[in-house]
């Protein structure tokens, strides 16, 4: 799988985990550089407190469009700072 904004692959990897719909990307996976630290933050009853980043890729800024949980709860441990995105980033097959 790959996410993609404006043909610059944002991340990449075989090794996304599903939950929800959304494929969230290992953290070794994800370009930094296009990933900017946001100051929103969401709570999932189940997942816990979730961080976001806006992407940016050139002039363009896509405003919270990925999220992470720095500190999941047990039941979503294994999405531990990957990476998701919102639909405004393309997430299709590699």
């Amino acid at each position: 799988m790959k996410a993609v904004l404006d043909g610059v692959v944002i991340a990449e990897s075989d090794n996304t985990v599903v939950v929800e719909g959304n494929h969230y990307f290992p953290p070794d996976a994800v370009n930094r550089q296009a990933l900017r630290p946001a100051d929103l933050t969401t709570a999932c009853p189940w997942k816990g407190t979730a961080s976001y980043y806006d992407v940016v890729v050139g002039d363009k800024v896509v405003a919270n469009a990925a999220w992470y949980y720095p500190e999941p709860k047990d039941a979503a441990a294994e999405i531990r700072d990957h990476v998701a995105f919102y639909p405004s980033i393309s997430v299709e097959q590699s």
